[in-house]
């Protein structure tokens, strides 16, 4: 990769290494998934590298698992792990309740059973992810390919009915074809704009015939963790925040890490 990181990049890899400092020896690890949460396991396994650690990572998809393998992490199932100590992975948004949305890279339901079976969840994200009411980013909502139009209908008339700003919802493409998720389904977007009540929306969601999942977050996630991109850190959680600063190299990996 390029000697000078993007203030972006530098951000997302400040908060990654804050993170990993919070694993220890022996853990059983849950690795999230998407950009930021790959700079994550790229720092992991720097330091399981240099310091021997013994883990059992759980990915939350197929290019998280990958990604770990590549690296050189310790890769098994959920299954095989039991339950976790903690997970690291990134968010779409977060608001002061240390509420998210998650789902942009397509794996929220791997991502939220993983995190829930976690003793303590930390996410990674840069400054721009923080709001003040959940919503401007498209919540995702996961549902089964049979019948799919149907479970549209339905949101539709639920969300019209809803404390939101915005009612359009869009079928998530790849390229002419539906973006199939790691378990084959497709994922809808939901244009909202602001959500009034997130408890309610995730709970009525679910009850729709047809929706595997949706991307609220809610009384998941213990800490989150800011980058900046002159390498400071925020933490977030329920009592507060810590600032702190982690240095960061203008060269971290080489050009086949990413």
């Amino acid at each position: 990769m390029p000697a000078d990181l993007s203030p972006i990049d530098r951000a997302k890899y400040a908060a990654s290494r804050r993170a990993v400092d919070f694993v220890e020896d022996g853990m059983r690890v849950g690795l999230g998934t998407g950009s930021t949460a790959a700079w994550m396991v790229r720092c992991l396994a720097e330091r399981v590298k240099a310091e021997g650690l013994k883990l059992q990572c759980v990915p939350t998809s197929t290019r998280t698992a990958e990604l770990g393998r590549e690296l050189g992490l310790n890769i098994v199932t959920l299954e095989e792990a039991g339950w976790l100590d903690l997970t690291i992975d990134g968010a779409d948004e977060f608001d002061p309740e240390l509420s998210l949305v998650k789902g942009g890279g397509g794996a929220l339901l791997q991502e939220k059973i993983v995190a829930t079976a976690s003793d303590r969840m930390i996410v990674i994200t840069d400054a721009a992810k923080e709001v003040k009411h959940l919503g401007a980013f498209p919540l995702p909502v996961e549902v089964i390919p049979f019948g799919w139009q149907a479970s549209r209908t339905l949101i539709a008339e639920l969300i019209g009915g809803s404390d939101v700003m915005g009612h359009e919802i869009t079928l998530r493409m790849n390229g002419d074809q539906p973006f199939r998720t790691d378990e084959n389904n497709f994922i809808l977007d939901l244009h909202l704009g602001r959500i009034g009540n997130p408890r309610e929306l995730s709970l009525l969601l679910n009850q729709i015939a047809g929706v595997v999942e949706n991307g609220l977050f809610l009384d998941i996630c213990d800490t989150v963790i800011v980058g900046y991109g002159d390498g400071r850190v925020e933490l977030h959680d329920m009592a507060g925040r810590e600032v702190g600063d982690e240095p960061v190299p203008g060269n971290v990996f080489t050009d086949g890490d990413l």
